[in-house]
């Protein structure tokens, strides 16, 4: 699964999802991608679980590129534990995501293919997505 090699603080405040994506809202590396249409917090396993459906439909060919990557750390305090003591221990990694922001490409696959594939990868992804095509794409 994704996480970041170091981090220079093990513990991330919780922070706000406000406005939409400035960066990473276009399809830049393939033909073909899945944006975001509203905001929130993508898990590295629901990254790798999407991930693991595209290559899966893809039969291994064309490319897929992952645009996000899980660099906040969430942290959780055990059940049944009283308040206080401090702030829990980092469980997962997730990636913050804006509305607009292309979160996978594929390229080299034929714009049905793509779109099957990317249809069955939004599924594993807790937020609402759109299946876009590259601007300049002529296919």
């Amino acid at each position: 699964m994704l996480m970041p090699k170091r981090v220079k603080y093990r513990k991330a405040q919780r922070g706000r999802m406000r406005g939409k994506a400035e960066r990473g809202s276009t399809v830049a590396f393939g033909d073909y991608g899945l944006k975001a249409l509203e905001p929130g917090w993508i898990t590295a396993r629901q990254i790798e679980a999407a991930r693991v459906a595209l290559t899966r439909q893809m039969k291994r060919d064309g490319r897929i590129w992952i645009r996000i990557f899980p660099d906040k750390p969430v942290t959780k305090k055990p059940a049944e534990t009283r308040m206080g003591k401090g702030k829990g221990l980092p469980e997962f990694w997730v990636a913050v995501v804006k509305p607009g922001r292309v979160m996978f490409e594929v390229g080299g696959i034929t714009g049905t293919l793509a779109a099957e594939a990317l249809r069955l990868a939004a599924h594993k992804l807790p937020i609402k997505t759109r299946f876009v095509a590259r601007m300049d794409y002529e296919g």
